[in-house]
């Protein structure tokens, strides 16, 4: 479409346009029935219908086993760094974190509100731009859980693996990188990931749990902060973010018309392969995270020299020419192109061809 930009933003981000398109068609009637996905009641047969279609679609993608459910929250990623450690910790209890970059660190804030928290690695001491090695950490076998974060936006590193923690539960905040790749639930404890990066717009936060760590939540506990409570009521214990809901089926749907999270994944890599590759052989610009834990999902670049004015010259040059949000996060400067899902490879070489003209230009 001609008034359509090439949106580089980190999120709420870029959405498949066939989605788009289903929803502006549903927007005044959805399927005929005369009102909006916004307007009908959520016990409704029509949401009844949506919402169950949105849960198969997820469990189909990520081979969810059934002694999993998948909840369909509110309150973002950010409310789950205190819901989690509420329903699987105690005031006796500890948990061990990894530290990668800002999410890990609010979520560590709010794990020490409820119990002792052990970093256990971090690359802090290396301005987050590359991963902490793993390789001999020993994990403490009676925390309550360990925690990490999958994709880093601000800092643009991604786990391409995962820890085996043994019997302590994995908890992953995978809020910019799921639905990208194939994982196995099962080697995890709880998934949880805001929707505005992969999955939809903001307002939705899915959270893949194992059914039995629900039942370590005190009863006390208030009743919309347990697990529980959702599971018990399939995310209908009150009025859930229905249209965010809907989107987000019609989102897994589209990855599954696409060929499933195999196909999306190759597509993933050589997008960010593609950009990286570009970001090496141009002589301006240049990647200043370690290769090996560089993010498919957010590929953070700068100017050689660190030229903050060149870079903020870049930024408005590009969104004059349609490619807009490539300013890096508040927090580090630089900049950044967030590729999620919806993000196509024409897109990237459309970006790549604006900075070759740019790098010429201001060499």
């Amino acid at each position: 479409m001609k008034n359509r930009i090439i949106n580089f933003s980190a999120g709420p981000s870029q959405l498949p346009l066939p989605v788009l398109e289903q929803v502006q068609a549903d927007i005044i009637s959805y399927k005929g029935c005369g009102m909006s996905v916004m307007e009908m009641s959520h016990r409704s047969a029509e949401f009844s219908d949506i919402f169950a279609n949105a849960k198969a679609s997820f469990k189909r993608l990520l081979n969810v086993p059934d002694d999993y459910d998948i909840l369909f929250l509110q309150g973002g990623a950010s409310l789950q760094f205190s819901m989690i450690p509420l329903n699987l910790a105690t005031a006796s209890s500890s948990v061990d974190l990894i530290n990668t970059g800002s999410w890990s660190k609010k979520a560590q804030k709010e794990i020490k509100r409820v119990c002792e928290c052990r970093v256990v690695a971090s690359s802090e001491e290396d301005n987050f731009l590359r991963l902490p090695d793993l390789t001999d950490v020993a994990f403490n076998r009676d925390a309550a859980f360990v925690h990490m974060t999958s994709n880093n936006t601000i800092f643009g590193t991604q786990w391409k693996s995962f820890p085996n923690t043994g019997n302590v539960p994995l908890v992953v905040d995978m809020s910019s990188d799921i639905l990208s790749r194939k994982i196995n639930v099962s080697d995890f404890g709880i998934i949880y990931a805001g929707a505005q990066k992969n999955i939809g717009p903001s307002g939705v936060t899915v959270v893949i749990i194992r059914k039995d760590l629900a039942e370590r939540a005190s009863a006390d506990l208030p009743t919309m902060l347990q697990y529980r409570t959702h599971i018990e009521n399939d995310s209908l214990y009150n009025t859930p973010p229905t249209f965010g809901i809907y989107v987000a089926g019609l989102t897994a749907k589209w990855i599954e018309d696409q060929g499933g999270l195999s196909v999306i994944e190759e597509k993933n890599t050589i997008k960010a392969n593609v950009l990286y590759d570009a970001i090496e052989n141009l002589d301006m610009y240049y990647c200043p995270v370690e290769k090996a834990d560089r993010s498919a999902m957010n590929v953070v670049f700068r100017i050689k020299g660190n030229n903050a004015e060149l870079e903020a010259q870049l930024v408005k040059e590009a969104a004059a020419a349609g490619l807009k949000e490539l300013k890096g996060h508040r927090s580090v400067g630089g900049l950044r192109a967030s590729i999620y899902n919806a993000q196509s490879l024409e897109n990237i070489k459309a970006l790549i061809q604006f900075m070759e003209t740019f790098s010429k230009q201001h060499a």
